[in-house]
C-alpha cells in the first residue's frame, strides 16, 4: 500500500521508499524515512497534495511523491 492510498484519519508507518536519486533525497529531507509513523490528516478533492502529519508538524505532499512512499497499518 502507498501513502496516496490511506484515507483521512489513519495513521501508518513507513515500510520502504521506492523513489531514487533526488526524488528519494527530497522525500526524505521532509522527515519521511523507514519506520516513521504518518498521519493522514486531509486528502484535496482531487487527491493533490495529501495533508499529513509526520514528527510533529504538518506537511503537504504531492500526489506523485505520496505513490512512491510505501506503508503499513
Amino acid at each position: 500500500m502507498t501513502l496516496r492510498e490511506v484515507k483521512t484519519g489513519q495513521t501508518v508507518t513507513v515500510e520502504k521508499l521506492l523513489g531514487e536519486g533526488a526524488v528519494k533525497r527530497r522525500i526524505m529531507d521532509m522527515g519521511i524515512t523507514k519506520g516513521t509513523e504518518i498521519y493522514v490528516r486531509k486528502v484535496a478533492p482531487l487527491g493533490d497534495p495529501v495533508e499529513v502529519t509526520v514528527r510533529g508538524y504538518e506537511l503537504s505532499v504531492r500526489k506523485a511523491d505520496a505513490e512512491l512512499v510505501q506503508v503499513r497499518q
